[in-house]
């Protein structure tokens, strides 16, 4: 048992609800547009992610903190009361602003893979899970949203568009 390891993964067991959360939210907030449908592809895999991911915690035999990931349901929650510019209204900064914060989770789940493999050694503890593939399906999220975040990011932030 590795103390530091167990805090790690609940750690990033907690940011990836958040994530999830988060896309689900962008989802709903864009349905019915090519960014609707490109988003619930991605919530969806960003869930297939959590699931693995606790997948490799229970065979670690690492016990999930129903406190840490209630606390990042509950933050995911509470920043949708953030000043967007808009009153009532879902506003291009919003938009932005989760496609922004989607990407910056997901380069961070593809690092997550990545020590955990190559850092945490769970490539050799655990040889039937394919690391290298969770990395290229991050880097697909990644690229999918790219085109939408700089698109958003510029409507937002010079009124173009």
């Amino acid at each position: 048992m590795n103390t530091f390891l167990d805090i790690y993964l609940n750690d990033q067991l907690a940011l990836g609800v958040a994530w999830r959360e988060l896309a689900k939210r962008s989802a709903g907030n864009n349905r019915g547009s090519e960014l609707g449908a490109t988003l619930d592809g991605v919530a969806t895999a960003i869930a297939e992610d959590v699931d693995t991911f606790r997948d490799i915690m229970e065979r670690l035999r690492v016990r999930p903190s129903p406190v840490k990931s209630g606390l990042a349901w509950t933050a995911e929650r509470l920043g949708r009361f953030k000043l967007n510019g808009r009153l009532r209204s879902y506003s291009p900064l919003s938009r932005f602003e989760e496609l922004e914060f989607l990407t910056m989770g997901i380069d961070g789940k593809k690092q997550l893979w990545t020590t955990l493999r190559d850092l945490a050694g769970l490539a050799e503890r655990l040889p039937d899970t394919d690391f290298d593939a969770l990395v290229r399906r991050a880097e697909e999220q990644r690229a999918l949203l790219e085109p939408f975040r700089v698109r958003a990011g510029t409507e937002a932030l010079t009124g173009a568009g």
